[in-house]
């Protein structure tokens, strides 16, 4: 159930709209988009293959970068780790955007999986503390419910065990 949420929060997070989405790209931005290795968009080799703005995706990776270093104390050298990270995430689930924007379901899955990979990224960029706080933080903002709290409230109409 939390992956669900996560391609939900990336979904939202990191590709707002469609239409922003959807404006031309520069050369530049494609030579740098093809040089760069899509560890989880399948390779799907063709002439009009789309590509995001690349500002816009600089843009929202240096977002979720400065948000990171602020909430989880980053060291220099993590910033920079963590920066690629997102930059190649944001990417990935832009042109995953623009070229699944009618399959939804593969869109998902494809977001899913590079959401995984972000994770276990950022796990070997990140001390355990910074990564326990950063999965806590991530779990509240996507509305995970808190176990102990969920366990501790009956559901109504229910008998307890004390009745």
């Amino acid at each position: 159930m939390k992956i669900s949420f996560f391609s939900a929060f990336l979904l939202l997070t990191l590709a707002p709209g469609l239409t922003q989405a959807q404006t031309a790209a520069k050369p530049k931005a494609a030579a740098s988009a093809a040089a760069k290795p899509k560890a989880a968009v399948p390779a799907k080799p063709s002439a009009a293959a789309p590509t995001p703005p690349a500002d816009k995706v600089e843009a929202r990776a240096k977002a979720l970068t400065d948000n990171m270093r602020q909430a989880l104390g980053l060291t220099p050298p993590q910033v920079v780790k963590v920066n690629q990270i997102n930059l190649t995430s944001v990417r990935n689930v832009e042109t995953a955007r623009l070229r699944y924007r009618t399959d939804l379901r593969k869109l998902n899955g494809i977001v899913e999986d590079i959401g995984q990979s972000r994770l276990a990224a950022l796990k070997d960029v990140l001390s355990p503390e910074q990564f326990n706080r950063y999965q806590r933080k991530r779990e509240e903002k996507m509305g995970v419910p808190n176990t102990s709290a969920a366990q501790g409230n009956p559901v109504p109409g229910l008998p307890s065990n004390q009745d």
